[in-house]
C-alpha cells in the first residue's frame, strides 16, 4: 500500500512524474574531480568557533535529529537543508522534497510558505516528516559551530544538522531511498530502510545488497550514463517487503543502461526507457 505523506497545508504540493521528481535529486552532476576522485574541502566553520550566521549558507546540512517537545528523535537517512545566497531553501524532509524562501537577518532565519512533493513514505519517516515540516518555518535561531547547526524555534524545539561534504560516485556506501516507477515514486517498503545498498568501485564493479540478497557485476561508467552488465547475486529467500525491494533496485541495476546524477549527497539512477529509477543518500560516514 502506497502511503501519501500530508505535510502543512501551508504548502502547496507539486505534481511531478517520475522524471521531474528524480530531477529534483540530480540537480548536479559528478563533482568536477571524477568518479574517483576523494571529498572536496570542509565548508567553512572547522575552526571550532562559534560562526557567524551567514556561514550556514552555501552548504549541505544533513539533519541529525529533532528535538520536540523535550522528545528526541533521530532522523532518517537523507534528511538534509540546503540554504543558497539567493534565499532559497530547499532539501528533503527524509522522503518529499521541499523549496521555501529564507532569509536570514544577523542569526535569525526566517523560512516562508513553499512547496513539497507527495510521495509516499514509510509511516515512521512521515512521522518525521509532519515534525520537521513543522519546525522548519517561520523564525528559527540558527547557531553555526564547527560543521554543526542548530536551528531553535520560538517554542524551543530545535533541530540538529551537520555540514557534509559532495561524494563521488565511486567509493561511496549508497542507501537507496526511493523507488520510482512510470509517473509515482515512494519510499523504500516499510521496515526496508538501509537494506539496499550500492558501491562502485573505482575498477568499474560495483557490489552491495538488493534487499536480501547480495549482489556483485561491472559498471562502465561513461559521461553521465552507467551501463550496467548482468549481476551476480546469491539466492536467499526473504519477507515479501524486502524481496519487494530487490525486484525493484534489480530492475534499474541489473544489465541496464541508466543515466545518473549526483546532488551533493544524492545520487539518482533512470533508466534509458525512462520508466524506472531509484534514489540513495550516502551513507554519514562517508564525507
Amino acid at each position: 500500500m502506497q502511503l501519501t505523506t500530508q505535510l502543512s497545508t501551508r504548502r502547496r504540493p507539486l505534481a511531478v512524474g517520475l522524471l521531474a521528481l528524480l530531477a529534483l535529486t540530480a540537480c548536479g552532476t559528478e563533482p568536477a574531480d571524477g568518479p574517483g576522485s576523494g571529498p572536496r574541502s570542509a565548508p567553512a566553520g572547522d575552526s571550532g568557533s562559534v560562526q557567524p550566521a551567514q556561514s550556514l549558507t552555501g552548504v549541505r546540512w544533513s539533519v541529525d535529529s529533532m528535538t520536540v517537545g523535550g522528545r528526541r528523535t533521530d532522523a532518517p537517512t537523507g534528511a538534509y537543508v540546503e540554504i543558497d545566497a539567493k534565499g532559497r531553501a530547499s532539501g528533503s524532509y527524509g522522503c518529499n522534497r521541499f523549496t521555501a524562501q529564507a532569509r536570514l537577518d544577523g542569526h535569525i532565519l526566517t523560512v516562508e510558505p513553499g512547496t513539497t512533493t507527495q510521495m509516499g513514505c514509510e509511516p515512521a519517516i512521515q512521522r518525521f516528516e509532519s515534525l520537521l515540516a513543522g519546525a522548519f518555518s517561520g523564525k528559527l535561531t540558527a547557531t553555526v559551530k564547527n560543521r554543526t547547526l542548530t536551528l531553535t524555534t520560538a517554542e524551543g524545539d530545535t533541530i540538529a544538522l551537520t555540514a557534509r561534504r559532495p561524494v563521488p560516485l565511486a567509493g561511496t556506501d549508497w542507501r537507496v531511498t526511493t523507488l520510482a516507477t512510470g509517473s509515482s515514486a515512494s519510499s523504500v517498503p516499510s521496515g526496508t530502510q538501509d537494506k539496499a545498498r550500492i558501491a562502485f568501485g573505482r575498477d568499474g564493479t560495483v557490489h552491495g545488497t538488493l534487499g536480501c540478497n547480495t549482489f556483485r557485476g561491472t559498471a562502465e561508467v561513461s559521461g553521465s550514463t552507467i551501463a550496467f552488465g548482468p549481476l551476480t547475486t546469491t539466492r536467499k529467500t526473504c519477507p515479501d517487503p524486502d524481496m519487494r525491494l530487490e525486484r525493484a533496485v534489480r530492475a534499474v541495476l541489473d544489465g541496464t543502461r541508466t543515466t545518473f546524477g549526483i546532488d551533493q549527497r544524492t545520487l539518482t539512477l533512470t533508466t534509458e526507457d525512462g520508466t524506472k529509477g531509484l534514489g540513495a543518500s550516502a551513507a554519514d560516514g562517508n564525507g
